[in-house]
Protein backbone atom coordinates (compact mmCIF):
# COMPACT_ATOMS: atom_id res chain seq x y z
CA UNK A 1 0.00 0.00 0.00
CA UNK A 2 1.49 3.04 -0.61
CA UNK A 3 1.89 5.89 2.00
CA UNK A 4 -0.51 9.11 1.52
CA UNK A 5 0.79 12.68 2.21
CA UNK A 6 -1.40 12.44 5.77
CA UNK A 7 1.01 9.17 6.60
CA UNK A 8 4.10 10.87 5.86
CA UNK A 9 2.75 14.08 8.17
CA UNK A 10 1.92 11.88 10.75
CA UNK A 11 5.14 10.14 10.49
CA UNK A 12 7.34 13.36 10.70
CA UNK A 13 4.94 15.65 13.55
CA UNK A 14 5.17 11.84 15.75
CA UNK A 15 8.91 11.84 15.55
CA UNK A 16 9.18 15.91 16.63
CA UNK A 17 7.07 14.51 19.61
CA UNK A 18 9.13 11.52 19.96
CA UNK A 19 12.64 13.67 20.15
CA UNK A 20 11.20 16.34 22.36
CA UNK A 21 10.08 13.53 24.95
CA UNK A 22 13.67 12.45 24.90
CA UNK A 23 14.86 15.93 24.99
CA UNK A 24 12.91 15.92 29.03
CA UNK A 25 13.94 12.23 29.33
CA UNK A 26 10.12 11.05 29.50
CA UNK A 27 9.26 12.83 32.25
CA UNK A 28 6.95 15.82 30.95
CA UNK A 29 3.16 15.98 31.26
CA UNK A 30 2.50 18.36 27.94
CA UNK A 31 4.76 19.03 25.19
CA UNK A 32 3.90 22.12 22.69
CA UNK A 33 5.67 22.32 19.69
CA UNK A 34 5.77 25.22 17.83
CA UNK A 35 7.42 25.17 13.87
CA UNK A 36 7.30 28.15 11.77
CA UNK A 37 7.81 28.22 7.99
CA UNK A 38 7.98 31.47 6.00
CA UNK A 39 9.72 32.21 2.93
CA UNK A 40 12.86 30.11 3.48
CA UNK A 41 12.64 30.57 7.08
CA UNK A 42 12.45 27.30 9.24
CA UNK A 43 12.02 27.95 13.02
CA UNK A 44 11.38 25.24 15.47
CA UNK A 45 10.75 25.60 19.33
CA UNK A 46 9.72 23.74 22.14
CA UNK A 47 7.97 23.98 25.87
CA UNK A 48 6.70 21.89 28.49
CA UNK A 49 4.49 21.20 31.13
CA UNK A 50 6.55 19.76 34.22
CA UNK A 51 4.43 19.19 37.68
CA UNK A 52 1.84 21.74 36.57
CA UNK A 53 4.65 24.11 35.35
CA UNK A 54 4.92 25.42 32.05
CA UNK A 55 9.21 25.42 31.12
CA UNK A 56 11.12 26.73 28.00
CA UNK A 57 14.05 23.51 27.17
CA UNK A 58 16.46 25.50 29.26
CA UNK A 59 14.63 25.67 32.29
CA UNK A 60 13.60 22.28 33.01
CA UNK A 61 16.17 21.93 36.14
CA UNK A 62 14.04 24.88 37.54
CA UNK A 63 10.99 22.69 38.38
CA UNK A 64 12.00 21.05 42.13
CA UNK A 65 12.56 17.58 41.17
CA UNK A 66 15.16 14.85 42.76
CA UNK A 67 15.96 14.77 38.52
CA UNK A 68 18.47 16.59 36.97
CA UNK A 69 18.26 17.18 32.86
CA UNK A 70 21.14 17.78 30.37
CA UNK A 71 19.94 21.19 29.30
CA UNK A 72 23.37 22.10 27.47
CA UNK A 73 23.67 24.74 24.66
CA UNK A 74 25.05 21.18 22.77
CA UNK A 75 21.49 19.25 23.54
CA UNK A 76 19.06 22.36 22.97
CA UNK A 77 20.91 23.27 19.43
CA UNK A 78 20.40 18.88 18.52
CA UNK A 79 16.78 19.03 19.35
CA UNK A 80 16.07 22.31 16.90
CA UNK A 81 18.50 21.01 14.11
CA UNK A 82 16.31 17.38 14.23
CA UNK A 83 13.30 19.65 14.57
CA UNK A 84 13.89 22.05 11.78
CA UNK A 85 15.18 18.85 9.66
CA UNK A 86 11.66 17.58 9.93
CA UNK A 87 10.19 20.68 9.05
CA UNK A 88 12.45 20.73 5.98
CA UNK A 89 11.29 17.13 5.20
CA UNK A 90 7.40 18.67 5.99
CA UNK A 91 7.84 21.12 3.23
CA UNK A 92 9.55 18.57 0.86
CA UNK A 93 6.46 16.53 1.16
CA UNK A 94 4.22 19.75 0.50
CA UNK A 95 5.80 20.38 -2.87
CA UNK A 96 5.58 16.68 -3.45
CA UNK A 97 1.94 15.91 -3.14
CA UNK A 98 1.33 19.50 -4.67
CA UNK A 99 -0.07 20.89 -1.14
CA UNK A 100 0.45 23.80 0.64
CA UNK A 101 3.20 24.53 3.38
CA UNK A 102 1.78 26.11 6.47
CA UNK A 103 3.47 28.90 7.89
CA UNK A 104 2.53 27.45 11.09
CA UNK A 105 2.08 24.56 12.99
CA UNK A 106 1.28 23.89 16.49
CA UNK A 107 1.24 20.55 18.23
CA UNK A 108 0.26 19.56 21.92
CA UNK A 109 0.68 16.52 23.21
CA UNK A 110 -0.67 15.09 26.07
CA UNK A 111 1.91 12.30 27.43
CA UNK A 112 -0.34 10.82 29.90
CA UNK A 113 -3.81 10.27 27.23
CA UNK A 114 -0.79 9.77 24.43
CA UNK A 115 -2.84 11.76 21.90
CA UNK A 116 -1.43 14.80 19.83
CA UNK A 117 -3.70 17.65 18.82
CA UNK A 118 -2.19 20.21 15.48
CA UNK A 119 -2.90 23.37 14.69
CA UNK A 120 -2.48 24.40 10.97
CA UNK A 121 -2.17 28.06 10.17
CA UNK A 122 -1.15 29.03 6.14
CA UNK A 123 -1.17 32.94 6.53
CA UNK A 124 1.75 34.96 6.55
CA UNK A 125 2.71 35.49 10.41
CA UNK A 126 5.95 37.30 11.18
CA UNK A 127 7.89 37.98 7.76
CA UNK A 128 5.15 40.87 6.54
CA UNK A 129 6.81 42.75 9.98
CA UNK A 130 9.78 44.04 10.47
CA UNK A 131 9.60 43.79 14.32
CA UNK A 132 8.07 40.50 14.81
CA UNK A 133 10.56 37.22 14.71
CA UNK A 134 9.35 33.73 14.99
CA UNK A 135 10.68 33.18 18.83
CA UNK A 136 8.21 36.57 19.31
CA UNK A 137 5.07 34.07 17.89
CA UNK A 138 6.64 31.12 20.40
CA UNK A 139 6.32 33.41 23.46
CA UNK A 140 3.00 34.44 22.28
CA UNK A 141 2.06 30.82 22.45
CA UNK A 142 3.73 29.71 25.55
CA UNK A 143 1.84 33.02 27.50
CA UNK A 144 -1.47 31.80 25.75
CA UNK A 145 -1.45 28.14 27.09
CA UNK A 146 -0.37 29.55 30.37
CA UNK A 147 -3.52 32.43 30.50
CA UNK A 148 -5.37 28.83 29.77
CA UNK A 149 -4.28 26.07 32.52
Amino acid sequence: MAKEFEDYLSELQTDMVAISLEYVEDRADDIFIYCSYEPEAYYFNVFFRLQGKLVLKHQLNDVPDDFTYDTSTERQLALQRIGVQNLEEIHKKCKEYGRDMPSEIKLHYNVKQNSLKAKYNYDIVYSNDDELLPKDIFIRWLEEVKNNL
